[in-house]
Order: structure tokens, then sequence, then C-alpha cells
């Protein structure tokens, strides 16, 4: 910040904020305004506890829908990027829903900076669903199948 005589610098997306600025000292004072369990986030800024009591009972819900989903595993991205279910326009899908796959199975094409990145189903099973459309962006982590373990 002192190379650049920069005395603030914020940042804001999708409900995380980041504001640094310099303090009377030179020394830069950073504050957060929402809670990050990203450890290096949490090195740089004091964490603030959220105000919204309703954070908490949200997470009951997804604990019962995974009790519910008992046998079941997602294919999730390891990369943010393209979504693709076949090699070409012309090819048949890597992976339909029925069909049996196991570990080492490819599933999907993932095109990340012009580069066609081959996702393996990494579980064996039985693909109930695909839950991405082809063509359509994806996040890092973002579930694509649904597989049924057997």
């Amino acid at each position: 910040m002192k190379r650049s005589e920069l005395s603030e610098f914020a940042v804001e997306e999708e409900g995380f904020k980041l504001k640094i600025r310099r303090g009377g000292s030179g020394l830069p004072v950073v504050t957060q305004g929402v809670v990050v369990s990203n450890p290096p986030f949490a090195q740089l800024a004091e964490v603030a506890a959220p105000a919204q009591p309703a954070a908490a009972p949200a997470a009951a819900p997804s604990q019962v829908a995974a009790k519910e989903e008992e046998g079941v595993v997602y294919i999730k991205s390891p990369m943010v990027g393209t979504f693709y279910r076949a090699a070409s326009p012309e090819s048949k899908p890597f992976a339909e829903v029925g069909a049996k796959v196991v570990e080492t199975t490819v599933v999907c094409i993932i095109e990340a900076m012009k580069i066609m990145n081959e996702i393996q189903a990494e579980a064996k099973g039985t693909v109930v669903e695909v839950l991405v459309e082809n063509g359509q962006p994806v996040e890092y982590g973002q579930r694509l199948f649904k597989i049924k373990q057997g």
C-alpha cells in the first residue's frame, strides 16, 4: 500500500466484504464484514460473527437431507470452467442417467483457460441425475452428477 500510495482498499462480493485502510502509523488496518471459514482470510483479518440468527437453523435441513440420501455421492467440479457432457457436439455424452461408472470412468469435460480437462467419477455406482446443463459455467465444488453407490 505504501508503494502504491493507497490509503484505502475495499472489495465486496456475494456477501463478503473486505476493507483495508492505512492507519495514521502507516500500517494497514483490516476489517471484515462476514464470517469466513477459509484459513488464509482468517489470518489476514479479524472475523466478525454475523448478526443473522437464521444461519444456524439452515444447517438442520441439510443434515436431514444427507441422512435421507444414504448411499448417494456427488461428483463435484474440481475447478471453475465450462461443463461439457461429450467430447464434441456430435459425440454421445460420456455418462447418461442409468450408466454404471467406476472410479476411473470419464463422466464429463470441464474447459478451463482453453484446456479440456477430463473429469473422472472417483466413485463406483450408477448415475442417478445429471445436475448441470451442457455448456453451462461451473464453480469449484459445484455438484455435477448424483451417483447411487453400489
